[in-house]
């Protein structure tokens, strides 16, 4: 099924081959496979990633004789390795003396020594990959001109750089092919035209298996010239951004230009929402606009310009588009509107990139408490990532700057969490990593002047939080803290909190406790008897009984065995227990204490075997306790005293 029903508009086809860049006349006469000795080879280990043309890159492929302005050449050669073909040692001393005649910096200068028939290195040259295992590598591929040493740079350059060559057999050109670096590719229909004898199924597998390209739009070519490459009208700027070429509504290529428009605009990109899609004047004919013919390399954009009304808007969308980005007009009479700067250049990828592969978080999320935002980051370079130097930057409603740490998880997945906004809040955030190497990347490339954005929806209250909702002693510690926050949307009554454990106490406002929304409690919870530092055998457990009007909640209590080491009187002669050890029967005499007293007693297991309210209105009072003898053996049982005056604990024995 074709992508887009509405057919092309046919253009006037090109009829001037002198600029080479699609066949001269004499190559008109040859039959594509003239020359040219392809082997294909098994495809990488798997999964393959394909490199974005917008990722780290470590060098610029050029060839001379030159395309390119000199001005293009130093500004490249200012903030990274220029490697030039040449065709012999003696041509590359000819190139670096023109090279200091121009001011370029030389210290940035290499070159490959290899012949070649022409100055498109973006047609003929590599595609660059990362294997399953992570190891950087070259796809080849039969270049579609009968040209026999274009053809065989890529397996130059492989040995060049000292990594891996893969051979993929689809004839095909670098200008008609561009990926996102995630699994999505874009070319125009040119590549069925050029491989009738494979079926589609058959080429969008050798894709999948060599590129690791998943998802390849093959797409009309709404230019309507001879050439059919897709750098002629479009470009990805980002895995979400794609820029195209458009024409007057006049021009009888516009439907097909809108239509590519709106596919973009109504697709989902890797990033999980539709592509961001700017537009750029590119009616060609006599002007000279061919300003999606581009190269980024690292964080600058080279535009090609010759001096028309449409340069300053075409500038301008780049840097709405990419901010943050250098954006540099290389103005030179030699552009054409199907040959420009793009088709003569080519980045060489950095195969030791630090990489961070994260699917944003976009658009209004439902209510959560936190929101994870998971990455993998791969040092291709083999040094480890720096575990303090890979997190979140964010901010809420533009104000703030908030960090969280990445936190390793499984093999090369990282995981950090933005909190602390409310409802509605806009959180705009960028990930940040770097490796031993001495990498750093962010995601966005350019971080703060380029985020990821999402809106937080509406918090539906429905219960209070209770936090933590276990309460775990491995270790004496006197004091935990359980915090109850009122996030219901209106006030919450807590009407009892009650500790059902034999070893603690808590301490907390007088129940009823009225608890407006957005308000917290705090409660101390604290561990009363003696401990030594011996190994765990087990745990005990009771529980923290919340009460309220929005309904029961319950912390589990855990203390490890071995820290309860004795229970021991501490009642200061308040209360007297008699007699002890006991055989029916076992008397509390409150001589110590007034008002009303909560009597509790435990099994050593912290179960709650008795509970009883005792008014102690005259000193003196008694209280009697006559277990079932059937259901209580005998052994030693904890008591516990709660009243005005404090906490009293001690032990009795049955017989």
């Amino acid at each position: 099924m074709p992508l887009f029903a509405e057919a092309q508009v046919p253009y006037a086809v090109k009829k001037d081959y002198r600029a080479l860049h699609y066949l001269s006349q004499e190559e008109m006469d040859m039959p594509v496979t003239t020359n040219i000795n392809f082997v294909e080879t098994p495809p990488p280990v798997g999964p393959v990633r394909m490199v974005a043309e917008f990722e780290p890159a470590q060098g610029v492929l050029i060839r001379y004789p030159f395309g390119i302005p000199y001005s293009l050449i130093r500004e490249m050669a200012a903030g990274i390795q220029v490697v030039t073909i040449v065709s012999s040692q003696s041509q590359a001393n000819t190139v670096l003396g023109l090279y200091q005649q121009n001011n370029v910096n030389t210290m940035n200068c290499t070159f490959l020594i290899a012949p070649t028939d022409s100055y498109w290195t973006r047609d003929y040259g590599p595609w660059f990959v990362f294997d399953g295992n992570n190891q950087p590598g070259i796809v080849d591929f039969p270049y579609n001109r009968p040209r026999p040493n274009d053809n065989n740079i890529p397996p130059a350059v492989a040995t060049h750089m000292g990594i891996n060559l893969f051979g993929m057999n689809v004839k095909h050109t670098g200008g008609n092919m561009m990926a996102d670096g995630l699994g999505i590719g874009a070319s125009t229909d040119l590549v069925w035209e050029e491989n009738t004898n494979q079926t589609q199924a058959q080429i969008r597998q050798k894709f999948l298996d060599y590129l690791g390209i998943y998802r390849y739009d093959v797409l009309p070519d709404p230019l309507g010239d001879y050439i059919k490459h897709i750098d002629c009208w479009g470009k990805y700027l980002a895995p979400d951004k794609v820029l195209i070429g458009q024409v007057p509504a006049s021009d009888p290529r516009y439907n097909a230009y809108e239509a590519i428009a709106n596919y973009f605009a109504t697709t989902p990109s890797s990033w999980g929402y539709p592509y961001k899609v700017y537009r750029v004047m590119t009616p060609g004919g006599s002007l000279i606009t061919p300003y999606t013919n581009s190269l980024i390399l690292n964080n600058k954009v080279f535009v090609p310009t010759a001096g028309n009304q449409y340069d300053a808007q075409a500038l301008q969308v780049y840097q709405q588009a990419m901010p943050g980005y250098q954006i540099i007009p290389i103005q030179y009479n030699s552009w054409q509107n199907t040959d420009a700067l793009h088709c003569r250049t080519h980045e060489l990828a950095d195969k030791g990139m630090l990489f961070v592969d994260h699917r944003p978080k976009y658009g209004t999320l439902s209510w959560q408490d936190s929101v994870a935002i998971a990455a993998r980051i791969i040092p291709y370079s083999g040094q480890p990532a720096i575990s303090d130097s890979l997190y979140i930057r964010y901010t809420i409603n533009g104000s703030g700057n908030y960090t969280a740490l990445l936190k390793p998880g499984i093999g090369d997945m990282y995981t950090g969490y933005i909190k602390n906004y409310s409802s509605f809040d806009t959180i705009r955030y960028y990930i940040s990593a770097a490796d031993a190497s001495g990498r750093r990347i962010k995601h966005p490339y350019m971080g703060a002047l380029d985020t990821h954005k999402f809106v937080m929806g509406e918090q539906l209250f429905a219960n209070l939080i209770v936090q933590p909702d276990t309460l775990v002693w491995e270790v004496f510690e006197p004091y935990k803290t359980v915090r109850i926050k009122n996030l219901t949307g209106a006030a919450v009554n807590i009407t009892s909190v009650e500790n059902n454990f034999t070893f603690t106490y808590l301490e907390s406002p007088v129940a009823p406790v009225n608890l407006a929304h957005r308000d917290s409690l705090l409660i101390n919870v604290q561990l009363l008897v003696p401990v030594t530092a011996a190994n765990p055998t087990g745990y005990y457990y009771g529980s923290l009984d919340i009460s309220s009007s929005n309904g029961d909640y319950q912390v589990i209590i855990k203390v490890k065995q071995d820290l309860v080491s004795d229970v021991s009187d501490q009642n200061g002669g308040r209360v007297n227990v008699f007699p002890n050890p006991f055989s029916n029967a076992v008397t509390f005499s409150f001589a110590g204490i007034s008002g009303s007293a909560v009597l509790q007693i435990f099994d050593t297991k912290g179960l709650k075997l008795h509970s009883k309210v005792i008014a102690t209105e005259r000193e003196g009072n008694n209280y009697v306790w006559s277990p079932d003898s059937g259901s209580l053996p005998a052994g030693v049982y904890v008591y516990r005293i709660n009243s005005t005056s404090g906490v009293i604990t001690g032990k009795i024995i049955r017989q």
